[in-house]
């Protein structure tokens, strides 16, 4: 194995996660606010569940967004 190639894959995946992550997050949001579903105060509650079944990982990463 390749060290230096497998953590610059490792990031490169990273990075589209957390963009992509990002873009999705602040769609919903922005829908819910016009919706008015959500008011614009809240903490919501956010998971993000890591898998990679070659490995056997299965890691949950749980936190909130405050939207004020």
């Amino acid at each position: 194995m390749n060290e230096d190639t497998f953590n610059m894959e490792i990031r490169k995946y990273l990075k589209t996660v957390g963009i992509t992550s990002q873009r999705e997050i602040e769609h919903a949001v922005y829908k819910a606010l016009e919706s008015g579903s959500l008011g614009g105060a809240e903490t919501l509650a956010v998971k993000m569940t890591l898998e990679v079944p070659g490995v056997g990982i299965c890691h949950c990463i749980e936190g909130t967004l405050a939207l004020e």
